[in-house]
């Protein structure tokens, strides 16, 4: 367990890192409040223990902005037990009432003391099974659960911060859709057993491109949804045109070159994509014509034969 000892007498801080070290536990000292919050967000304690009076900023409001720090994180809760020269009624309802959970006299006996940090060991451990359960949780409300890409609704939440970001900027913003062709008529004939698996094929090829390109740098921050049905989209917030143009041709060639077959999709025999797309300069225009700008495309796309990307 890291405990995070913030005290200023360097003799207290002492005597106290080494009972506690001699329990096992990792400790690391700050000598006032204001250096336990930068040590906080850096060190990520699984207990504090925090003196009250301390020069520079006392451990009540410490506590205060530990906890604005937490309700930004991914964490939900650190065990904060105030460090007392008394073990006073006042003292503890101050404890509770600044943000803290209990508090400990300085002079607590050596097998109170072994007893106390075994119990909060106990709640540390409870704890990180809770943010993992939680992170989880959070993971899979962002993503679709048949592809495994992100859903409509985590794309529409990225999708304001991104593009707030881009008019800020003053860089332009680019976008895809892309469509089965014929995925009405695959289900129809293979069943939805392989409509899912097809699906599935198709968002990881998909994935796998917006993946590349992230990772050569090509392209910043874009990601791949599942924007409904058979439906998907290609968010890109930091790219240039050649590659916007790229990434369309990537995608119908790599979907192709599956050679799934589908009998219904007459002109190539196997499943094939249709894309269209929207290059367009964020500080001048509105999110919605990027979104039907692609969209109309997408639809000359497939009025125009299928398998092919409609981008101007």
């Amino acid at each position: 367990m890291k405990i995070l000892l913030v005290e200023d007498s360097r003799a207290m801080a002492a005597v106290m890192s080494v009972r506690l070290a001699s329990f096992g536990y990792e400790v690391t000292v700050a000598e006032h409040g204001e250096a336990a919050v930068a040590q906080f967000a850096q060190l990520a304690p699984d207990l504090i223990l925090m003196d009250i009076e301390m020069p520079v900023m006392n451990g009540f409001e410490a506590t205060a902005r530990i906890r604005a720090i937490e309700a930004t994180q991914d964490w939900a809760w650190t065990p904060i037990l105030f460090l007392t020269a008394s073990d006073t009624q006042e003292n503890l309802i101050t404890a509770i009432e600044a943000g803290g959970d209990d508090f400990l006299v300085k002079s607590v006996p050596e097998a109170v003391l072994q007893a106390k940090m075994k119990a909060m060991t106990r709640i540390a451990a409870l704890r990180k099974r809770l943010s993992v359960a939680n992170r989880l949780l959070k993971e899979q409300a962002s993503r679709d659960g048949l592809t495994g890409l992100s859903n409509r609704r985590h794309m529409d939440l990225t999708l304001d911060l991104a593009w707030s970001e881009a008019r800020e900027s003053g860089r332009p913003f680019a976008l895809l859709m892309l469509d089965i062709d014929h995925f009405k008529k695959y289900n129809d004939h293979y069943g939805h057993l392989a409509g899912d698996d097809c699906l599935r094929a198709v968002a990881h090829a998909l994935s796998g491109v917006v993946e590349r390109f992230n990772a050569e740098r090509l392209t910043e921050g874009a990601f791949a949804a599942r924007y409904g049905g058979e439906e998907f989209a290609v968010l890109m917030p930091v790219a240039s045109k050649p590659v916007y143009e790229r990434i369309a041709e990537t995608v119908i060639a790599e979907v192709r070159g599956l050679a799934i077959p589908h009998e219904r999709n007459a002109d190539w025999g196997v499943v094939t994509t249709s894309v269209g797309g929207a290059f367009i300069d964020a500080a001048n225009d509105e999110l919605m014509h990027v979104f039907r700008t692609a969209d109309e495309r997408l639809y000359a796309a497939k009025e125009a034969g299928r398998n092919r990307a409609v981008l101007a």
